[in-house]
């Protein structure tokens, strides 16, 4: 469920129609409602009730600071990938012991960071990376907490790109070595395990790819605590998918999500975390876009928007499907004609959808990309030196720029040319 809805013709966020913010802020424009952030998080709370849980939002899916406002004032953790996610979430109020911070690649100066600053665990992903984060620990007079990221080998059934527990994915260590390298995290002085990490990949719309990586991690739980290990909390990522196809059968929800955990690790007695990020934004935020003009060409036609791959990459990167709506509700029994939506960036790759059936629509028109708040403003460039798009946040009948887009005088002014040069 989502709160852009069509009221009197005209495609609305909560209650601000989106021809509204078009005119106050101009295209293309991403916008986020506060309404669906809030419910899909409680959601979330709601299918772990009765268990010791804390959802770590995975803020690369949106690390807007207003959108992370929203989600540390409802008790949300977070999950970061980097020292600069970390950085972000302190900024919007999550304080050190709610921040879980994963990542194939930490540095030791982003260890150092947050280990001065507060932290929650660590997960870690090699034994390098437990050997010198141990080093840093001990040189800073601590201990880092952490949890050893297993990859289970299960298929998640998803975009080969977005797969991450396969044994050929470059994430975590092969379940199959977990008993000697958590033997050797214990010995390690500047270590404390506390638990298993496992997080197989993003957009998974079938729970039995779940099921089997959990059984796999009670397995492993069982057998590390008879070894003497004081394993009392399980990560278990994120990456439960959304319905970018409002056609095709939705993915499972949070609730039967909520029902394989306690299914398969209930009875461990761990405090459980999981890191929902797509599923909690995706579609709490909309592209919005004007068209350019309707271009007739040799057997197809095209409709230019304002919008290109470089304010939303996952088309061109995934070949993802987003649905493309008019923001003036097309009247029943329209006819509709097959376009290839495009932008006007320089590569052929700058293609929304082909031959995707619209109304008619021409220069000036408003169209939406639905399920645009995840992956979206945040993996988005300045190709073509084309200004970032800006972000926009909804609450009820208001809204606020929560980033603003940049004038081409910022633009130019971020690089330097040096005197030697003339």
């Amino acid at each position: 469920m989502d709160h852009f809805l069509y009221r009197e013709g005209i495609l609305h966020a909560e209650d601000v129609p989106l021809t509204e913010i078009a005119r106050a802020v101009g295209t293309p424009v991403y916008v986020y409602s506060v309404a669906t952030l809030t419910r899909h998080y409680r959601v979330f709370q709601e299918a772990l009730a009765g268990m010791d849980h804390l959802i770590c939002y995975a803020m690369k899916a949106n690390s807007n600071q207003a959108v992370l406002r929203v989600m540390a004032n409802l008790g949300a953790g977070m999950d970061v990938v980097s020292g600069g996610e970390y950085i972000r979430a302190r900024a919007a109020g999550v304080p050190g012991e709610r921040i879980v911070f994963s990542g194939v690649g930490k540095t030791r100066q982003e260890m150092r960071d947050a280990l001065r600053h507060g932290i929650r665990q660590f997960n870690v992903e090699s034994e390098p990376e437990l050997r010198a984060l141990s080093e840093v620990a001990v040189s800073l007079g601590t201990r880092a907490p952490i949890a050893i990221r297993v990859n289970p080998d299960v298929d998640a059934r998803t975009h080969a790109k977005i797969a991450t527990g396969k044994s050929e994915n470059k994430f975590g260590i092969p379940i199959a070595r977990a008993r000697e390298v958590y033997a050797e995290a214990a010995a390690l002085p500047g270590i404390e395990v506390v638990g298993i990490d496992v997080h197989i990949g993003s957009q998974l719309t079938d729970l039995a790819p779940f099921k089997a990586a959990f059984a796999k991690v009670a397995d492993l739980t069982g057998t590390l605590r008879a070894e003497g290990h004081d394993i009392r909390r399980l990560d278990l990522g994120g990456g439960l998918g959304i319905p970018y196809r409002r056609d095709n059968e939705a993915p499972p929800l949070p609730f039967d999500y909520g029902g394989v955990i306690r299914e398969t690790l209930g009875h461990l007695g761990c405090e459980i975390e999981i890191e929902p990020g797509r599923l909690i934004v995706g579609n709490a935020g909309i592209l919005l876009a004007s068209v350019i003009w309707l271009k007739h060409g040799e057997g197809r036609d095209f409709l230019v928007l304002d919008a290109a791959m470089n304010d939303l990459v996952r088309p061109a990167m995934y070949e993802a499907f987003h649905e493309i709506v008019p923001v003036a509700e097309a009247a029943p029994g329209i006819e509709r004609h097959p376009v290839d939506i495009v932008g006007p960036v320089c590569e052929t790759g700058d293609t929304f959808a082909r031959e995707r059936p619209m109304p008619p629509l021409g220069e000036g028109d408003l169209v939406a990309f639905r399920s645009a708040g995840a992956y979206g403003a945040v993996m988005a460039s300045e190709y073509n030196s084309r200004p970032l798009v800006p972000e926009v946040l909804v609450s009820g009948d208001h809204f606020a720029v929560v980033r603003a887009r940049p004038s081409f005088d910022e633009m130019l002014n971020r690089d330097t040319i040096p005197d030697w040069i003339d």
